[in-house]
C-alpha cells in the first residue's frame, strides 16, 4: 500500500504544480486587461472633444449655407445649364453659387 500512497502523493504533486501554473497564466491574462482599462476622465474628455468638434463642423457647414444663399444668381443661366447640361435644377443652382454666378466657370467645373 505504500507505493499506492506514494503513487497518490506524486498525482498530488504534479496536480498541484499544474494548477500553479494554470494560476501564473490567468493572472497575466487579468494583469494584460487591467493595464488596458481606460480612465473614466479621459473618455469623457475624448467625447466632449469629439462633440465640440461636431457643433464646430455644424457651424462651419451653417455658415457656408448662409453665404451661398447670399449669392445672386441669373435664373436664366440655372435654365441653360439644366438644359443644355441636363441637370437637376438644385445642382445647377449650387453650382452657380459655389462659383458666385459666373456662368461660365460652372459650366467648366460640371463639364470636368
Amino acid at each position: 500500500m505504500e507505493g499506492g500512497e506514494e503513487a497518490a502523493a506524486a498525482a498530488a504533486a504534479v496536480d498541484s504544480k499544474d494548477l500553479q501554473q494554470q494560476s501564473k497564466a490567468l493572472d497575466k491574462l487579468t494583469d494584460r486587461v487591467e493595464d488596458r482599462q481606460l480612465d473614466s476622465t479621459r473618455v469623457q474628455s475624448a467625447m466632449a472633444a469629439l462633440a465640440s468638434s461636431k457643433e464646430a463642423d455644424w457651424n462651419a457647414m451653417r455658415m457656408r449655407e448662409k453665404e451661398l444663399a447670399a449669392v445672386k444668381i441669373n435664373p436664366i443661366d440655372v435654365d441653360i445649364i439644366t438644359n443644355e447640361l441636363e441637370l437637376d435644377k438644385k445642382i445647377a443652382e449650387r453650382t452657380l453659387r459655389e462659383h458666385k454666378g459666373d456662368a461660365v466657370a460652372a459650366v467648366r467645373y460640371l463639364l470636368r
